[in-house]
């Protein structure tokens, strides 16, 4: 019966390290806001590059509209120009060269590696073997031509994290008094600003405005799989 139990243990823990796996997971950004924003009630706004950024072409006014959808939605009002806007919005968006990351792995995949479970002994893991008397629980064991000369318990591997940001402020037109400053910012494995840009402001405008001085961690769900 305790074989059984064990075995059944083993077999739960790989399902469920199989199921970990397969999750997706979210888009994680960490979200920095300063507002003193007054509540929408139908101010007009214009979404304008910042001089000098070389932020100004297609690739601008394409963030620049999901900037502005996002404004609409919250019940703020697209100005027919930039002079007549009450509110101004600014953006600015990268991502860096990225930097090399190193992981290690161990070197194989085993139901008792982990929390509770460990490895018994100096080199020995927990075992089941078959005995001529029936099976047996080892509590530590190690055989030095199992894996071979030079087998390590760890396997490394490195691959490129890259940092990407997204920065809005928004200001009075006329005045130029400073109403919302924000920072989206993530860490990702690819520099794909068509990707990320999108999902630093969907990340920016989650609670928006927010606290004042406030950095909370926003997690966006994953995209709806195609079937």
């Amino acid at each position: 019966m305790r074989v059984t139990s064990l075995v059944k243990t083993a077999v739960a823990a790989l399902a469920l390290g199989a199921l970990s796996a397969c999750a997706t997971p979210g888009f994680r950004a960490d979200v920095s806001r300063f507002q003193q924003m007054p509540a929408p009630q139908g101010q007009t706004f214009a979404v304008v590059s910042t001089a000098g950024e070389g932020q100004d072409g297609l690739e601008f006014q394409h963030y620049a509209a999901i900037v502005a959808s996002e404004l609409t939605r919250l019940g703020y009002v697209p100005a027919a120009t930039a002079e007549a806007a009450e509110f101004r919005v600014s953006l600015r968006y990268g991502v860096d060269n990225g930097r090399e990351r190193i992981v290690r792995d161990p070197g194989f995949h085993d139901p008792f590696w982990g929390p509770g479970w460990g490895y018994s002994g100096f080199y020995g893991r927990p075992m089941i073997i078959r005995t001529p008397r029936g099976y047996a629980w080892v509590p530590g064991f190690y055989d030095p031509f199992l894996f071979g000369p030079g087998w390590s318990r760890f396997n490394e591997r490195s691959y490129t994290v890259y940092t990407s940001h997204l920065d809005l402020m928004i200001r009075r037109n006329e005045t130029g008094e400073p109403l919302f400053e924000g920072q989206a910012q993530a860490v990702s494995r690819d520099n794909d600003l068509t990707r990320l840009v999108p999902n630093l402001t969907a990340a920016l405008f989650t609670g928006f405005p927010g606290n004042n001085g406030e950095t909370v961690r926003i997690t966006l769900p994953p995209p709806p799989r195609q079937r």
